[in-house]
């Protein structure tokens, strides 16, 4: 009922951690999948460890989400799927928060999703065929947090987002639904765990271990913990979900 057989997807941020977790378990589950990653080596690496296509996107760069899109279609032959993944961290005090910081970060994180959406969500509707649509929110986007003030906003605005292009697209058939992980493990948090070190005085690995003793499953997250929603989300059985955003976060955050 959740398999994929003969869809095709499109994964941006997809040559590490939670993209590249998605990426495989695509595979497995039937579909022919394009890592697209600013990162081209990486890419490179994880698709052909895992029997996938590489793609080489800047989500920052119009012309490089028009490109990558174009590729994807002239290898795969269309886009059944699309998981707008690429996204970065940052965190500082509000009186610290830099304007370029800022800027940076919500290009990538939401004017790279809704700009990677809209050109994918243009070939759906030319297809005719529908589609699934899948955001990568966060329990970030939830809630506030001190020193995190410009990533929840990024979050905030991808859950938003996500509303706003389910209600629109559904009318083409495209389901536009949101995955919001709580913390997961993974090269990720190397860097959050520094920043937070820096900003709270702590030594490195302290706020990890704070983190995870705070899930009430009693961990921290694993990409591998996302993949089932990712491929329910893609699949048939999810035709009727619109406009939604999955908490996927051992019990972090209940909506």
């Amino acid at each position: 009922m959740t398999q994929l057989t003969g869809k095709t997807a499109l994964i941006t941020g997809g040559a590490r951690g939670i993209g590249a977790a998605f990426a495989k378990a695509y595979i497995d589950a039937g579909a022919r999948v394009a890592i697209a990653d600013i990162d081209i080596a990486r890419a490179r690496e994880t698709a052909a460890e895992i029997g996938a296509t590489a793609i080489e996107l800047d989500v920052t760069e119009q012309a490089s989400i028009d490109r990558a899109v174009a590729e994807t279609i002239q290898t795969l032959g269309h886009i059944d799927i699309l998981i707008s993944n690429a996204a970065i961290f940052t965190a500082a005090p509000i009186i610290e928060i830099e304007r370029a910081d800022y800027a940076r970060t919500f290009d990538i994180n939401v004017a790279g999703t809704l700009f990677t959406l809209q050109a994918v969500a243009r070939h759906m509707i030319d297809r005719g065929q529908g589609g699934k649509i899948i955001n990568m929110a966060s329990q970030a986007g939830r809630r506030g947090e001190p020193l995190v003030a410009v990533y929840c906003a990024t979050k905030a605005a991808i859950i938003s987002l996500t509303q706003s292009a389910g209600l629109n697209l559904i009318q083409h058939g495209i389901n536009v639904n949101a995955i919001s992980p709580g913390v997961v493990d993974g090269e990720h948090w190397d860097g959050v765990d520094a920043l937070f070190a820096r900003f709270e005085n702590k030594p490195r690995g302290q706020k990890k271990a704070e983190v995870a003793a705070a899930v009430p499953h009693g961990r921290m997250g694993r990409a591998e913990d996302l993949t089932g929603v990712a491929v329910f989300l893609a699949s048939d059985a999810a035709d009727y979900i619109v406009a939604q955003t999955y908490n996927v976060d051992g019990g972090q955050w209940m909506s």
